[in-house]
């Protein structure tokens, strides 16, 4: 009886702890924060910032999800589609406009918030989806692709670096002569992504939109289409680059150059500090200026920002996450430390350039900033941008691994865009 009695007091007890945890988990505000970045400083470092928000804000859970960029590129809308998915992102695609929540209502000072990010953020505000003064989040960084080179190789080569002014074919055409010279692997590559493809196309001449609609392959994005798949050929560009994943997805070759393997890699301003941090005194590397063509010498831009989601259960507090990470002693330390464009209006950022290379690199990318194609900034604000990049990779992909003829692949993409323009007009 004694032990039955011990058993009832211990199920009630277990009971009463139950319910007790249960309120306790009640009050407990969770709210969910999707970043990814290819520095894994940063992302750790954004991780720390999440529990220091925690610290602050007992009743706050923040649970810290890092994930690939193609992944996210992938789920994201999905999850979003059907009212699931994180309630505070870092994003890309700015097609997600329709998800935003308005923070303004929610936090302490909104003004001061939108002096400190100022114009940029009318980049996350579509007309006609978002309030024309709502507050949706922040830029995180403002992104422009250039080529790194790797400067010791093209010494020991006995190569010019090339000038401002090359042309992508100038550029590659080094870059082979090169690695002939000293034996280094990849002449030329770039991130299997179709905004890193893009820079070039605008240089070419390329139109992605007319008369309010996509419009692609055109014949100077054929020219482009077949130089590249030409240095593919010839090894310039070797075809494992891209041919080495499926579909669509997104594969990232900074560590090749990290490596050593790599003479010339088209990337952007976001591997600067993985670079200084990964590469250190191995070799000598820099950034040069955009690759010209018949339009001009064109940075592809780019960005990313960090949003609130309206599907969250908790809009205050994710305001006032979003007011934490994007306040200006934050966003001070996450420029300076980890060599980031960011769309507050940081005053003269002390960048922590550890090094001449870093430097050198770093002061190309802050004078490319204003040399960028503004049709690639409209066309990153339409409907149906991200399936354009998209299918770019897949068509490319089967183009260079010898699925399509060049013919073929002209076709495949126009009759994808056309079907692009369709979905997004039946919508």
């Amino acid at each position: 009886m004694k032990h039955s009695l011990s058993a009832a007091f211990g199920l009630a007890l277990t009971a009463g702890s139950f319910a007790w945890s249960s309120m306790a988990m009640a009050e407990t505000k969770t709210i969910t924060f999707l970043f990814t970045d290819d520095d894994q400083a940063y992302v750790e470092r954004m991780e720390g910032l999440s529990k220091e928000f925690e610290a602050a804000h007992p009743d706050v859970k923040v649970n810290f999800v890092s994930s690939g960029y193609d992944a996210v590129s992938k789920q994201l809308p999905v999850q979003l589609a059907v009212g699931e998915g994180p309630d505070v992102a870092k994003i890309s695609d700015w097609q997600l406009a329709p998800y935003y929540l308005d923070m303004r209502p929610y936090m302490k000072d909104p003004e001061g918030f939108a002096k400190l990010h100022g114009d940029s953020l009318n980049i996350l505000r579509f007309p006609g989806v978002n309030d024309p003064q709502s507050i949706n989040g922040y830029v995180a960084s403002q992104t422009f692709n250039l080529p790194f080179v790797n400067k010791t190789l093209f010494e020991q080569a006995g190569e010019p670096l090339p000038k401002s002014g090359a042309t992508l074919k100038e550029i590659v055409e080094a870059s082979a002569r090169v690695a002939k010279a000293t034996g280094a692997q990849i002449p030329f590559t770039m991130d299997r992504s179709g905004h890193r493809f893009s820079g070039a196309a605008f240089s070419y001449g390329a139109t992605y939109v007319k008369d309010g609609k996509f419009s692609f392959p055109d014949d100077a994005a054929k020219r482009y289409i077949a130089d590249l798949y030409n240095w593919t050929q010839d090894g310039s560009f070797p075809k494992e680059m891209w041919g080495a994943a499926g579909g669509s997805q997104y594969k990232n070759m900074g560590d090749e150059f990290v490596n050593g393997n790599v003479v010339t890699y088209l990337a952007g301003n976001w591997m600067v500090n993985p670079f200084q941090q990964k590469i250190g005194d191995a070799f000598d590397w820099t950034a040069i200026s955009a690759p010209c063509g018949d339009a001009g010498c064109y940075a592809m831009p780019g960005g990313t920002a960090i949003v609130g989601f309206k599907r969250t259960k908790y809009p205050q507090t994710v305001a006032a996450f979003i007011e934490f990470l994007g306040s200006e002693k934050i966003q001070r330390e996450v420029a300076e430390n980890y060599v980031i464009l960011t769309g507050a209006d940081i005053k003269n950022p002390q960048y922590k350039l550890a090094s001449n290379n870093a430097k050198d690199a770093m002061a190309v990318f802050l004078a490319s900033r204003k040399n960028v194609p503004q049709a690639a900034r409209d066309m990153e604000r339409m409907k149906g941008s991200s399936a354009i990049y998209q299918l770019i990779v897949q068509r490319m992909s089967q183009l260079i691994v010898g699925e399509l003829s060049l013919d073929e692949t002209y076709a495949a993409m126009s009759a994808d865009v056309d079907k692009t323009n369709q979905a997004i007009a039946a919508k």
